[in-house]
This record gives C-alpha cells, structure tokens and sequence, in this order.
C-alpha cells in the first residue's frame, strides 16, 4: 500500500512540476513575444532548454531545503502530501483556465501547510503547531517583498538605459535590444528552473523520508533534481498561452528595451533570493519587473486595474490552496 502511494505522489509531484511549467511559462517568454523578437514556438522552445540548463549548474538546492521544513516532520505523512499536490494541480489549473498569472510556488506551498495543519488537528494539537512559523513567514513576506525587488531594480535599469542611450538612433537601438532581449529572456527562465524545480524536489525529498525510503538527513538522491528538471521544462514547451496574453500585453505595453529591464531585475531578483534559500514567486516578480518599466514612461502607463486584479489572486493563493488541501486531507482520513 505504502508503494502504491509512494508511486501516486512521485508521479503526482512531477505533473505538478509540469503544471507549473506550463503556467509560469508566460513568466519567461511573454514580454519576448509580445515585442515579437521570437515567435511564441521559439521562445517556449528557448525557455524550457534554459529551465532545464539550470540542472547542470545549480547543486545546493537550498530552495528545496526550505520547501521541505515548511510542515514539521512529526505532522508529515503521505496522506498530507497527497493531499497538497491535488490542491495545487487544482489551483494552478483553475487560475491557467481564467487566465490568471498566480504564483505556482504559494500554491504548492499553500497545499502543504494546510494538509499539515489539518492533520495536526486530527491529532489533536494546535494547527499552526504543524508549520515552521519561520519559513512561512519569510514566504508570505516575500509576496509583498518580490515584486517590490523587482520593480526597483527593473525601474534602476529602464532608467539607467534610457541616459546611456539617449543619443542613439531609435532603429539602431530597437535592433539591438532585440539582440539583448535574447540574452535577458534566456537568464529569466534559467533563474526560473533553478528557482521553481526546486519546490518540488524539497516535495519529493520529505515524501522519501516519510516513505522510510530515506532517513531524514540523508543526501537527496540524483534522480529527484534530473526529474523535476526535466518535468518543469517538458511543461514550459507546452506553453500557457492566455497567461502570456495578460503579462505580455495587459499590465502594460513592453518594447524591447523594456523587456530587457523586466527580464534582467526577473532574473536577478531570482538569483538573489535562490542564493538565500527562499521560494519566492516566479510570477509576483516578473509582474513587480513589468510594473517597474511602465512607471518610467508615466504611472497611467501601467493598467493599474489589472495589476490589482492580480494581487488579488496573489493573496488569496496560499489560503485557497490550503482550504483546497484541508478538504482534500479531510476526505482521504474519512476514505482511510
């Protein structure tokens, strides 16, 4: 019986990680396409092989460290696992449907820490007694912090590029930042895979440990990273196409040197905090770089209507997934 979950969570884990791929795609690629430097077959085709690329050198998956201490050991079972994938493939499925840039991370995040608080209290403890208050904290925090990162750094840059190249010929500039483009959009969906793999790796660990596959402490085996590389990159080849339609094009209208901005403060914000071990959204921080670029042109340039549509669905992410999660716990405890 313990197998046959094992098995159901393992493959569970790694549609998620497709799922996750597929929305967040948008991430890397929508401001590449929408300024049309590549065709929307091109740009999904270069951000899964960069999504991917992150295996080969990133090694001390700190992410996935901090993902997998996020319910205490004591409240984790296979059942809570279970439970929180199915909510997440839920989430990023229903949000994928209406369109909706939420964070895959939060939901996946959201669904664990609400199974774990649901079995804590079939076990008869406090429910926040379940989580790391820490790490939760540090994640809900960066929800607000993220995009803020994002925006700075993406308005800095957009600022710094318009005084250097103030005298260039337009067309000359345009081509080049196309040029450039390639090479910030490729960055963005490096820091994307080496980011978002990792949240389902710190999945995949603690479900070994609870399987008694693995002893807590041990080294993560090499097929998890080569797996949920390969998962996260198959799911951003299959694109999410309405996703790219609002980041691309609803928050606020990108050329090319804008897009090289929102691209290079995306990456860099996700290199900064993977340095640091703390899962942040993919999602809130490419939108937060977007954001960034319109506000050097003026504040009605960004679409503010849409923008707070979107927090709206940031918020109410990790909440939703975690009820989602509860019910789903819920019901396999009844099931048994």
């Amino acid at each position: 019986m313990v197998t046959s979950l094992l098995v159901v969570i393992v493959v569970l884990a790694l549609i998620f990680d497709y799922t996750n791929g597929f929305h967040d795609a948008a991430n890397s690629i929508a401001t590449i396409v929408s300024t049309k430097v590549l065709t929307p077959f091109q740009a999904v085709l270069m951000a899964a092989v960069f999504n991917f690329a992150a295996y080969f050198f990133i090694k001390d998956h700190k992410v996935a460290n901090t993902v997998s201490k996020i319910v205490l050991a004591h409240y984790v079972t296979l059942h809570v696992i279970l439970a929180g994938l199915i909510a997440a493939i839920s989430w990023n499925l229903i949000t994928w449907w209406f369109g909706i840039p939420s964070s895959s991370s939060h939901t996946l995040i959201g669904g664990f820490a609400g199974a774990g608080m649901t079995n804590a209290l079939y076990m008869g403890a406090n429910a926040l007694h379940a989580i790391e208050m820490q790490y939760v904290l540090t994640i809900i925090a960066y929800i607000v912090l993220a995009p803020f990162i994002g925006l700075f750094i993406a308005y800095i840059i957009t600022i710094l590029i318009l005084n250097i190249c103030k005298r260039a010929r337009p067309a000359t500039a345009e081509r080049w930042f196309k040029r450039l483009q390639l090479i910030s959009a490729a960055a963005l969906s490096f820091a994307h895979g080496g980011n978002d793999a990792q949240k389902v790796m710190g999945i995949l660990y603690v479900t070994l440990i609870a399987a008694k596959v693995i002893l807590p402490g041990s080294p993560m085996p090499d097929w998890i990273p080569l797996a949920c590389y390969t998962a996260i990159a198959a799911g951003t080849m299959s694109g999410g196409w309405k996703i790219v339609k609002t980041m691309g094009s609803k928050i606020t209208k990108v050329t090319p040197l804008e897009g090289v901005s929102a691209e290079t403060a995306g990456a860099v914000t996700l290199f900064i905090t993977e340095r640091f071990g703390i899962p942040v959204s993919t999602t809130h921080t490419i939108t937060g770089s977007i954001i960034g670029v319109g506000l050097t042109k003026r504040v009605s340039a960004v679409r503010w209507g849409v923008t707070l549509n979107l927090v709206w669905a940031w918020i109410i992410t990790i909440p939703i997934s975690a009820l989602i999660a509860a019910g789903i716990f819920a019901l396999l405890h009844v099931i048994g």
